[in-house]
C-alpha cells in the first residue's frame, strides 16, 4: 500500500529559512538514520512520498563513513519539508520557529509537513501540538474521528484547519530523547485562499518558554479545488463502481489518506467512485490508475484540472475474465466493518453504506461482513439474517459472525455463515460465551449455518514447505487449531479458510485430515481490514451455482465443495475426475478397481509481462501469502497447474498467464482410494474429488493419522488451561473422542 509525505517536494520554491535557526546538537548517525527510514515509510503510507532524488540522497548519506557529514546530509534532505523547528532546552523549555517548507495547503484536503525537534534536554515525553485555529471536523492523528463541537459563526470561521501530529506506528507519540528527531504534522484546510494559524508545541505542562516563544503564526495558502466527475462504465457499457488511485506530478495521493473519513478509508491508497460521483482536486496534472478488482485489467488515465479542462474523467472498465458467465461466483466470507485498521469512534467502525462500496468496487458477488469482538455491541445492529438492503443483483452483502474476541478465541477463530440468530443462548455479554469451539459449531449448525475456521495457519507454523509435513506445530495460535479435534465429530466443521496466512501452514493440516478420510472443504478469505487492509477479495472462493445467485445457494456450494480458492488472478474451473465434477454427487467417485482416471479442468490466469520481483522473492511467511506472481516460472508468463493425489503432486502442465482459458486434461493412476485436487501454488486450489476403490474409505497415510493423534495431544496442552472449569469435562470428552478416532484410523491405514 502506498501513501506519502510532505507539503512540497524537491524543485518547489521554498519559504525563506530563518536566519538564526537554532544549532542542532550532535547526534550519532545510526539512530537518526533509523528514524529517517521510519519517516520514509510513514510519508509513503500517508500519500505524500519523498522524491526519488531525495531517497537516493538519503541512501548516499547513510552510506557515508563520515558520521558527522552524514548527519548533516540527512538534515539537508529533510530541511525543505520542515514547517516548524521545535527547540527543547536542558530545562525542557520549548521554543518554536518557522522552517523552510512552503506553507501550501489544499482546500478540503490535507498536506503533510515535518516538525524538526532539536532535543537539547533529551526529553522523552510526548510532543503535543495545539492551535486555536484547529477545529474538530476531521480525523484525529490516531485515526479516530473527533467529537463535534457547537461553534458560533465567528468561532467556526476561525477554526478553518485541522492540525495534528501523526503518531501511529511506525511513528511514535513520545520523543526518543535523540538530539535531532522528526515528527509528521498533518494540516487540513476547510477553505481556499490565505489563512493564518497560530501553532504551538509543548512536552507537557510547564514546558512552554517565556515570551510566547513556544508558538508561531504561519500564513498558509490553500489551493482551491474543483469537483471532477468520474464516469465509470463496465464492460457492458453500464454504470459501475471503480477503484481509483489518483496522484499528482509530485506523486502525492488524492484525497490524502491522513484525514479521510468514510466512505474513503484512510488506510487504503484507493478510493471507490460510482459513475457520476466526484473527486475534489486542485488545478494540476494527474495520473489515475483504475480497475474493478482482480478480474479486471488495471488501466491508467492522465488528465489536467484547470478552468479550460473538462470536468469529467471517463473510466472504461475492461475484464480479462468473467467466471460468472460460466456460473462461478466470487465471494469473500471474512470482512469486517469494525476493528483493526478501522477507526473506532464515534461510529464504532463503518456503516453498511461504506462496506457495500468496497464490495461493489472490487466486483465481488458475495461479501460476508462479520461482526466480531471489537464494537460487537454496536455492529450487531446490522445483522438481520437476510441480505443487507443495500445489496444489488449479483452483488450481495450479508452480515454474519466471527467468534473472535470471545472466550473461545484462544482455541481458534471461527466463522459462522447463514445464521438466523447471532446471540448465543443464555448469554448477555461476550464474556458469557463458551470457552472452546465445539458448542459454538453445534449451536450454529442447529440453525442451518455453515461453519469453519478463520485464518487457519496461525498457530500451525512449520519450517518445512513440503506438503504434507510431519513437523508438529505449536497449536498455540488463533487459526484452525481445535479443528484437529472438532473434525472428528460428525457434521461439525464445513471448511477451513485459506489465502490470508502462509500456504504451507494452512494446507498442511487440511492435507493430513483429508489423508485419513475427512472431507472438510477449503474456502478463501481476506480478513479485511486486519490481515489485509488493502482491498476486500484478495482471498476469494469461487462457487458454482446452477440457479440464480443467492447467499444461501452460494453457501450450499461452498459446503459441498463445488468451489475453488483463488487470489482472483487464477482460476481452476470445472474440475472433474472421470466426468464427475467436484461438489456434485457428494464429490464421490466410485471405481471398481485400481487404474487410470481422467482429470479435466478449465484453467486461466493473468500476469503482467514484467515480473514483480518485490513479491515473488518474498519468503512464504511474508504478505501477500497467496499471489500468482509467486508461481511465475522464471521470467516467463507461465505458471504450473498441478494435480494432487493424497497430498502429493503427481502431474503438471504449465499454462501461459495471459488471461486465456485453457482446457486441461491429465491421466492419473490410482492404486488406492484417494482424494484428488488441482492447484497452482500459492494462488489457487480446488476442492477435492474423493475416488473410492471398491467402496473402501480413504486411508492414504498412517503417518498422517499418527500426526493427527499427536496434534490432538499438542493442542490440549495449549487450549485446556483456558477452558472454563464448568466446560472442561465436556472438552476433555471431545479430545478423548478425537484420540480414539485417530487411533482407529492408524490401525485402518495400510501404509
Amino acid at each position: 500500500m502506498k501513501f506519502g509525505i510532505l507539503a512540497m517536494v524537491c524543485g518547489v520554491a521554498l519559504a525563506q529559512v530563518h536566519q538564526h535557526a537554532p544549532a542542532a546538537p550532535p547526534v550519532p548517525l545510526q539512530p537518526l538514520a533509523q528514524q529517517v527510514r521510519q519517516l520514509e515509510q510513514t510519508l509513503d503510507y500517508l500519500g505524500q512520498p519523498l522524491g526519488r532524488n531525495e531517497l537516493d540522497r538519503i541512501n548516499s548519506a547513510i552510506a557515508n563513513a563520515d558520521e558527522a557529514a552524514a548527519v548533516g546530509q540527512l538534515e539537508a534532505v529533510l530541511e525543505p519539508h520542515v514547517l516548524v523547528t521545535v527547540d527543547i532546552n536542558a530545562e525542557s523549555r520549548v521554543k518554536v520557529q518557522q522552517g523552510a517548507a512552503r506553507p501550501e495547503l489544499v482546500e478540503a484536503g490535507t498536506r503533510l509537513f515535518l516538525v524538526k525537534v532539536l532535543n537539547g534536554g533529551h526529553v522523552t515525553a510526548a510532543l503535543n501540538v495545539e492551535s486555536p485555529n484547529s477545529g474538530n471536523t476531521f480525523v484525529k492523528s490516531n485515526g479516530d474521528a473527533a467529537p463535534a463541537i457547537q461553534l458560533t459563526p465567528p468561532q467556526a470561521a476561525e477554526r478553518w484547519a485541522d492540525i495534528t501530529l501523526y503518531q501511529l506506528p511506525p511513528m511514535r507519540k513520545r520523543l526518543s530523547g535523540l538530539g535531532i528527531e522528526y515528527a509528521v504534522l498533518a494540516v487540513s484546510s476547510r477553505d481556499a485562499g490565505q489563512r493564518s494559524a497560530k501553532i504551538s508545541f509543548n512536552v507537557g505542562q510547564g514546558s512552554q518558554d517565556i515570551g510566547f516563544r513556544n508558538d508561531v503564526v504561519i500564513v498558509f495558502n490553500a489551493l482551491p479545488t474543483r469537483p471532477v466527475t468520474i464516469r465509470v462504465k463496465d464492460e457492458n457499457g453500464q454504470p459501475s463502481m471503480a477503484s481509483l488511485i489518483i496522484r499528482d506530478r509530485l506523486n502525492r495521493l488524492y484525497p490524502n489518506p491522513a484525514k479521510r473519513l468514510a466512505p474513503d478509508l484512510f488506510f487504503q491508497p484507493q478510493v471507490y467512485r460510482a459513475d457520476g460521483e466526484t473527486v475534489a482536486l486542485p488545478d494540476g496534472y494527474y495520473t489515475m490508475e483504475y480497475t474493478g478488482g482482480p478480474e479486471y485489467l488495471t488501466r491508467t488515465r492522465e488528465f489536467s484540472v484547470d478552468s479550460k479542462s473538462s470536468a469529467e474523467v471517463v473510466c472504461q472498465l475492461s475484464r480479462w475474465i468473467d467466471p460468472s458467465k460460466s456460473g462461478w461466483y466470487s465471494g469473500d466470507h471474512h470482512v469486517h466493518a469494525a476493528g483493526c485498521s478501522h477507526y473506532m469512534n464515534p461510529t464504532e467502525g463503518v456503516e453498511p453504506r461504506d462496506m457495500i462500496r468496497q464490495i461493489l468496487g472490487e466486483h465481488l458477488n458475495i461479501g460476508s461482513v462479520l461482526t466480531w469482538g471489537p464494537d460487537y455491541y454496536y455492529q450487531k445492529q446490522f445483522f438481520t439474517g437476510k441480505d443487507d438492503k443495500l445489496s444489488q443483483a449479483d452483488r450481495l452483502m450479508h452480515y454474519d459472525l466471527e467468534v473472535s474476541g470471545f472466550p473461545s478465541s484462544h482455541a481458534g477463530h471461527i466463522v459462522l455463515l447463514g445464521l438466523k440468530d447471532q446471540d448465543y443462548p443464555g448469554t448477555h455479554r461476550i464474556e458469557d460465551w463458551p470457552t472452546w469451539d465445539l458448542p459454538l459449531f453445534r449451536w450454529a449448525k442447529a440453525q442451518g449455518a455453515i461453519v469453519g475456521f478463520a485464518h487457519s495457519g496461525w498457530g500451525l507454523q512449520i519450517m518445512s514447505h513440503e506438503l504434507p509435513s510431519y513437523e508438529m506445530p505449536g497449536f498455540d495460535g488463533i487459526g484452525a487449531n481445535e479443528y484437529i479435534v472438532d473434525v472428528t465429530q460428525p457434521d461439525s466443521v464445513d471448511f477451513i479458510s485459506a489465502v490470508d496466512t502462509p500456504y504451507p501452514w494452512e494446507l498442511n493440516i487440511w492435507y493430513h485430515t483429508l489423508n485419513v478420510g475427512f472431507r472438510t472443504r477449503i474456502a478463501g478469505e481476506t480478513d479485511f481490514p486486519c490481515i489485509y487492509d488493502g482491498r476486500v477479495g484478495l482471498g476469494r472462493s469461487y462457487v458454482k451455482t446452477d440457479a440464480p445467485l443467492t447467499y444461501a445457494g452460494w453457501l450450499a456450494g461452498l459446503k459441498a465443495g463445488r468451489s475453488y480458492v483463488s487470489d482472483g488472478k487464477t482460476h481452476l474451473m470445472d474440475f472433474s475426475v472421470n466426468g464427475l465434477e467436484a461438489g456434485t454427487q457428494g464429490s464421490e467417485l466410485h471405481l471398481a478397481k485400481a487404474g487410470n482416471v481422467t482429470v479435466t479442468l478449465k484453467a486461466a490466469a493473468y500476469l503482467p509481462e514484467i515480473p514483480n520481483e518485490a513479491i515473488r522473492k518474498l519468503p512464504v511467511d511474508q504478505k501477500p501469502y497467496w499471489d500468482l506472481e509467486r508461481a511465475r516460472i522464471g521470467n516467463t508468463r507461465e505458471v504450473p497447474v498441478e494435480i494432487v493425489v493424497n497430498g502429493k503432486a503427481v502431474a503438471r502442465q504449465n499454462i501461459v498467464a495471459d488471461g486465456t482459458p485453457r482446457e486441461l486434461k491429465f491421466e492419473v493412476t490410482l492404486t488406492e482410494s484417494s482424494w484428488i485436487a488441482a492447484r497452482t501454488l500459492p494462488a489457487a486450489h480446488t476442492n477435492p474429488v474423493f475416488a473410492l476403490l471398491g467402496g473402501a474409505p480413504i486411508r492414504a497415510s498412517r503417518q498422517s493419522a499418527q500426526w493427527c493423534l499427536d496434534a490432538v495431544n499438542q493442542c490440549w496442552t495449549q487450549k485446556a488451561p483456558r477452558i472454563a472449569a464448568g466446560e472442561l469435562a465436556d472438552a476433555r470428552k471431545a479430545y478423548d473422542h478425537a484420540r480414539e478416532v485417530y487411533r482407529r484410523l492408524i490401525s485402518e491405514s495400510q501404509h
